[in-house]
């Protein structure tokens, strides 16, 4: 076995040996679970000040893209959980002894990143789709699974989950502080970006940079979410804003990884370690 295989297989004992991977795969479940519920239920239902029954194709959008839209927290915990370890457990010293090319080490967990990532996003997705088409179709609602858009829409949700886990790589890599990088990661995700997001639909030119946003950018590469559904029923109301293109998302997040990770790789992971 090569030098990046022998890495790749270190990283993922590393990372299956401790409690992490599967406590935030349980949060996860369940997260997605009772929103991809709720909203089944809430549009598709007339409830006293609710939307009514939406139109099948954005009820389906709404519930099926559940994993984006609330539950990418994990997957970017995930990341910097797994880069922020290692500083404070104190084992880095030894897995840059048993391989002294940090760039194989970094390349390694970026593999396996991915790949963790990808998985809780077919698990968020799997389970948005168990948890909600059963309560559209009881409510009369077209589930669309036969669709292709549905299905671009659950593989895109997979493809953003990995790179919203290479994310919490390179923040976690950045910051090294495990309490930080945990602290960042839900203010900025549960707080400061929606805040931002609303308020910046009030100008053009906010709105303008707002669409780069890393939970704007996903919106755009899976094709929903919440406030981009609402959008669609209502351009006027605050925090809609013009997305990017499906492509552009996807490169937007895929950008901002690469540029965290890239900024750990020429400062944090060139110092000399404990």
């Amino acid at each position: 076995m090569n030098a990046l295989g022998r890495a790749v297989a270190a990283e993922v004992v590393r990372v299956f040996s401790l409690r992490t991977w599967w406590v935030l795969a349980v949060v996860l479940i369940i997260y997605v679970a009772v929103t991809a519920g709720g909203f089944a239920f809430f549009v598709t239902t007339e409830t006293e000040g609710g939307p009514g029954p939406l139109p099948a194709e954005v009820a389906t959008q709404l519930v099926y893209s559940s994993t984006t839209s609330v539950a990418l927290v994990i997957p970017l915990l995930f990341g910097a959980l797994a880069a922020t370890s290692e500083y404070r457990w104190r084992t880095l010293t030894p897995t840059f002894l048993a391989q002294p090319r940090r760039s194989v080490v970094l390349i390694g967990r970026l593999v396996v990143a991915l790949v963790v990532g990808a998985l809780y996003g077919i698990v968020g997705a799997a389970t948005s789709v168990a948890a909600g088409a059963g309560v559209l179709a009881a409510n009369g609602v077209d589930t669309l699974l036969a669709d292709p858009e549905v299905w671009g829409l659950i593989a895109c949700t997979v493809l953003a989950c990995a790179l919203w886990s290479l994310l919490g790589l390179g923040l976690g890599a950045l910051l090294t502080s495990q309490i930080a990088a945990i602290v960042i990661v839900l203010v900025f995700t549960q707080f400061v970006e929606p805040l931002l997001r609303i308020v910046a639909g009030a100008w053009e030119w906010s709105a303008e940079i707002a669409r780069y946003l890393p939970g704007a950018a996903t919106d755009s590469l899976v094709g929903a979410g919440i406030i981009a559904s609402i959008g669609e029923l209502d351009p006027t109301v605050p925090g809609v804003i013009e997305p990017l293109t499906r492509l552009e998302g996807g490169v937007v997040l895929a950008s901002l990884s690469v540029a965290l990770i890239a900024i750990a790789a020429v400062t944090t992971l060139r110092r000399d370690v404990e």
